[in-house]
């Protein structure tokens, strides 16, 4: 899923509104930008320009899986989070925990493990 961020300011500068635009396909998060600044009815509504806020857009995926138990859950990864659920069996919290721990994206600046002291 991506997600795509945008204000509306007024002729001040102020900001007066937001949208939030998601997709399914990459494909159409490139070509949504120009689509939403361009579209005049979206301008009347807000009685503003549209900003693209990239720094603000989202992007993630929910992953099915199937522990070899049989139980299934879900795992969604995000830029800045990831989540579990639909799981029954702890065991399947700590092996996505170690799993999770030991890739350094998904551990993020905030998280990472530093030095054993």
């Amino acid at each position: 899923m991506y997600t795509e961020k945008f204000e509306y300011r007024n002729e001040r500068g102020k900001r007066i509104g937001t949208t939030i635009e998601m997709y399914d396909s990459e494909e159409s998060y490139e070509t949504d930008t120009a689509a939403v600044i361009s579209n005049m009815a979206n301008i009347a509504s807000h009685r503003g320009k549209p900003k693209h806020l990239p720094e603000k857009d989202l992007f993630s995926v929910t992953l099915q899986c199937h522990d070899p138990s049989g139980e299934l859950y879900y795992l969604n990864i995000a830029r800045d989070r990831f989540s579990l659920s639909s799981y029954h069996d702890v065991r399947i919290r700590e092996r996505v925990e170690a799993w999770a721990a030991g890739v350094p994206e998904l551990a993020g600046p905030d998280r990472r493990p530093g030095p054993k002291e």
